[in-house]
């Protein structure tokens, strides 16, 4: 049978795009995971997720195992506004909307608001699970380069101009991860985030802000794009996956209702009643404040263990973004195709993410790799660096 012949023809094109998850490598024993962009074990509050899960149960009984689920399921939407109140973000109940993790959102903003023929634009480079989802409904996606303070908006701006005097499709929406970027590491100033949303207003573009690692700031976390927009351009999608534990799939998206309506009639999974109550029942009796602070303390403390090693242990003429939160470094290894050096690194028992992935275009990529701090230990990063450091010195 061919089984092609059951696709429309944009599945067909999707299909033919880089498969998900190609970017991980399959890691030997014992490898030093420089790569993961997951929370440390220790940090996964693993107890007390455990012990919210038989309060859950004792309390409701089978309510949270049934599909209308546990009365927890509201409360845990009021306790995500609580959350973005604190951060300068008032919504109201119907301006959010529940999802099995940030990846859900972006797709079903994706699913809504784009076809073959919509225009997407991304920062260069970007997450790469984002560009994924992107691709299987558009190949129309246009790249704003990024520095050390964010997305160019400069070099926005002059596409945008470039693109409306030609005629040409301005694009749907933004994707942008302004706050401690996945996989730069950067920080969007303030400038430019008000240059932004003035952007979005005067070429009539939505924005949808990726904001998974902003409460793990190393000092104090920037305003949110969202808690700037005074006319309602900005998704925010938020996650708990950074800061309490990912395998749980709690995301949201925070925009107008109308937009949230929208995405609901998209999201036909009936929710996840014992994940979200069980997570409910965790935010009700965590100081969540006190748990913040001991993340933010840990990840830079394992950040800057990162960057001295860098120093330490990393020839010239060799380069990096120091981030100012969040799990990644962004290094240049200038001459060196990234994704050809990683089985060598590998076999010497460690690994990063060649740069490659983080690229629309991939060929943009192959000098760089994105390196992780969040999930090795100190002892770990400190071997792992020293390791890629023998093998880059050898070659340069």
């Amino acid at each position: 049978m061919n089984v092609e012949h059951f696709f429309p023809d944009n599945i067909k094109v999707a299909l033919q795009k880089t498969p998900p998850g190609a970017w991980m490598a399959k890691l030997p024993e014992e490898c030093i995971r420089l790569s993961s962009g997951y929370p440390e074990p220790a940090l996964v509050p693993a107890e007390e997720i455990k012990k919210a899960a038989d309060l859950l149960i004792e309390e409701e009984q089978d309510l949270p195992l049934h599909y209308l689920g546990s009365p927890r399921l509201a409360g845990l939407k009021k306790l995500i506004q609580a959350r973005l109140e604190k951060r300068g973000m008032k919504v109201q109940e119907d301006e959010v909307l529940i999802t099995a993790g940030a990846c859900q959102a972006i797709d079903l903003i994706a699913r809504t608001l784009l076809d073959e023929k919509a225009v997407v634009a991304v920062e260069s480079p970007t997450y790469m699970e984002a560009l994924e989802i992107f691709q299987n409904y558009t190949n129309q996606i246009i790249t704003i380069p990024i520095d050390e303070h964010g997305l160019q908006t400069d070099v926005f701006a002059a596409q945008l101009a470039e693109r409306k005097q030609s005629g040409l499709t301005l694009p749907n929406f933004l994707y942008t991860i302004p706050t401690f970027q996945n996989p730069t590491g950067t920080t969007l100033v303030p400038a430019r985030r008000k240059h932004l949303l003035e952007l979005a207003d005067e070429f009539d573009f939505l924005i949808l802000e990726d904001d998974a690692y902003g409460e793990l700031s190393f000092n104090e976390s920037p305003q949110p794009l969202k808690a700037m927009d005074t006319n309602g351009r900005v998704f925010y999608v938020g996650s708990l996956s950074k800061v309490v534990a990912p395998g749980m799939r709690i995301g949201w998206i925070a925009g107008i209702a109308q937009f949230i309506s929208a995405f609901e009639w998209f999201k036909k999974d009936l929710d996840h009643p014992f994940a979200q109550s069980t997570m409910a029942a965790y935010l009700e009796n965590v100081d969540f404040e006190k748990r913040l602070a001991s993340l933010q303390k840990a990840y830079r403390k394992k950040c800057y263990t990162l960057i001295h090693s860098l120093e330490q242990y990393f020839p010239e003429p060799i380069t990096w973004y120091v981030p100012e939160g969040g799990y990644f470094v962004w290094v240049k290894i200038p001459g060196v195709d990234t994704s050809h050096m990683l089985e060598q690194a590998l076999s010497m028992g460690v690994s990063y993410v060649p740069g490659k992935y983080f690229f629309f275009n991939q060929q943009e990529g192959t000098e760089f790799l994105r390196l992780s701090f969040s999930y090795a230990d100190e002892e770990e990063i400190v071997k792992g660096i020293q390791k890629l450091g023998q093998l880059f010195s050898s070659i340069m």
